[in-house]
């Protein structure tokens, strides 16, 4: 899986890290991101969707091969 690496304001990341761990919703900071960068994508789908931006037959951004796999 690639790595890629962000610049985040501090105040958004410890709303961030207060979804992280043994007490959160996720494992880690990467679990967390990936999550919100799916969820951020579905959105914007259903708004092309709304707006006819779609491409036909092509599968959503918001996933892809290797989604939720070891691959």
């Amino acid at each position: 899986m690639p790595k890629i690496s962000v610049e985040i304001p501090a105040e958004l990341l410890d709303d961030l890290d207060e979804h992280v761990g043994d007490d959160g919703k996720f494992v880690n900071r990467s679990d967390a991101v990936r999550a919100s960068i799916r969820k951020n994508l579905d959105l914007l789908d259903e708004i092309d969707a709304r707006h006819d931006r779609l491409d036909d037959g092509g599968p959503s951004t918001a996933t892809g091969p290797g989604e939720g796999s070891d691959e």
